[in-house]
């Protein structure tokens, strides 16, 4: 005889967790299968067995394994950190209840109000899909890199191999050492000079003044002002700043200095900011970013 089925409140079901495994994967097949590959901006391929997306396609989309995914599916996977919570939501294009519903199931708080959003709507996200000839990033209140489009991984470099706290342009500029030079400024992702750095520090000033009790934005701030001299000498100067349109340079491992203008879009009900690269027609940069929008995150050989 084949065992009984444990009870909804064992350890298999993960009650003693407070995350409802079964329910969650209920819930992750489902929304899985409402998506097809042109809602999320990838070709559909060979004929499909099943409808909506694949495991491995939304793992793709989730910056995940997909070992972990088909875990999760089949009621089995350990429970999922709030990032991984976002990227599945953001995967999956889930609007606000349906993302709730997924953070209780997981056993974790949904988003609160008064801390930085951080999960980008469906609808900015299609939008993301569709603009494949120009790189575009969603970035937080705290300069986040929440959401880019193939082309800015091939010209940024491929955010989803970050942890999510790298994923930080303001962090970046300051403590770390950016793989790509001129990609750490909070001012559209442009050149590391100081005459931009007072802008990105404004930039964060006026994010805390929204979020006070935001603790993932305390504590990049205290990271900055511990580690970087140059910020905390900023910082304590109490300007305020906001995300500018500007042009930016960029140098790119393959294709060198890459001048660029950097237009910005608001989503004002959450907080977040579209930035759009582009380049004058005729100009080496735009020929670049051809080349790059066909090769993609390939890796150049000489």
């Amino acid at each position: 005889m084949g065992s009984a089925v444990p009870p909804r409140g064992s350890r298999r079901f993960g009650r003693m967790d407070g995350m409802d495994r079964a329910e969650l994967a209920v819930v992750l097949r489902a929304a899985r299968a409402r998506l097809s590959p042109a809602d999320v901006g990838l070709p559909a391929g060979r004929r499909r067995q099943v409808p909506g997306l694949r495991r491995e396609e939304v793992a793709q989309l989730a910056g995940l394994g997909i070992d972990y995914v088909i875990r999760l599916e089949q009621g089995r996977g350990p429970r999922p950190s709030t990032q991984v919570l976002r990227a599945l939501a953001r995967a999956l294009r889930l609007g606000d209840d349906d993302r709730d519903t997924l953070f209780r199931l997981a056993g974790s708080a949904p988003p609160q109000a008064g801390h930085v959003p951080m999960l980008v709507r469906p609808n900015v996200l299609r939008m993301l899909d569709r603009m494949s000839d120009l790189p575009v990033l969603v970035l937080s209140a705290k300069s986040d890199v929440l959401a880019w489009n193939p082309l800015a991984a091939a010209l940024f470099g491929d955010f989803s191999a970050q942890p999510p706290d790298q994923r930080n342009f303001i962090r970046r500029r300051f403590l770390g050492a950016d793989a790509r030079a001129g990609t750490s400024s909070a001012d559209t992702g442009g050149a590391d000079t100081d005459s931009d750095s007072p802008g990105c520090v404004g930039c964060l000033r006026n994010a805390q003044a929204r979020y006070p009790d935001d603790p993932d934005l305390a504590r990049l701030i205290a990271d900055l002002r511990s580690g970087s001299p140059r910020f905390d000498a900023l910082w304590r100067s109490s300007r305020s700043g906001r995300l500018r349109a500007k042009s930016t340079t960029i140098d790119h491992p393959e294709f060198g200095r890459l001048t660029l203008d950097g237009d910005v879009l608001l989503v004002p009900e959450d907080d977040q900011t579209v930035v759009i690269y582009s380049a004058a027609a005729g100009t080496p940069t735009a020929s670049a970013l051809e080349l790059l929008r066909v090769t993609g995150l390939e890796q150049f050989t000489a």
